[in-house]
């Protein structure tokens, strides 16, 4: 299976214009080191691809499974090494929903099966940093909130 290219530009100083599926998109470093802070560092994007990746899962798979939900978020917490090369040795994902009862068993075999079957991302991150995730679910109905974590 091909895969499109992706590819980056100077436009000048640290900022490059990058092109991924036909979009753009900036990335550029902080003034203090150069950069005027026109867009994402490129390594915070590597934890964008992970939550882009297995949010499509986790919805896809719901949708399937005709759970609906109000609200859905994923959130990536990265550890960065202090020494360089600077990269990380640990991301923590927590799935966040809102909804009125929904089913924790389907939340959470769509979850799984992101993890554990479907999100290329994820995949690849396990083989090289520790993995973790969460799951917190609020009940808009009840106004209670369960939370549960997960091992990589």
């Amino acid at each position: 299976m091909k895969d499109e290219r992706v590819s980056v530009s100077l436009i000048d100083g640290l900022a490059f214009r990058g092109t991924v599926n036909g979009f753009e998109i900036i990335v550029d470093a902080e003034e203090e080191v150069g950069g005027k802070d026109r867009g994402p560092r490129p390594k915070p994007l590597m934890k964008l691809s992970v939550a882009g990746c297995t949010a499509m899962d986790v919805i896809s798979i719901l949708y399937k499974m005709r759970v609906e939900v109000e609200e859905f978020n994923v959130h990536v917490d990265g550890e960065l090494t202090e020494q360089h090369p600077k990269h990380y040795n640990k991301m923590h994902l927590i799935y966040e929903f809102k909804g009125k009862s929904l089913p924790y068993d389907k939340v959470e075999k769509a979850v799984k099966l992101s993890q554990d079957r479907y999100c290329g991302v994820s995949f690849l991150y396990k083989k090289v940093m520790e993995l973790t995730y969460e799951i917190v679910i609020h009940d808009t109905e009840t106004g209670e909130t369960t939370s549960h974590f997960y091992e990589g």
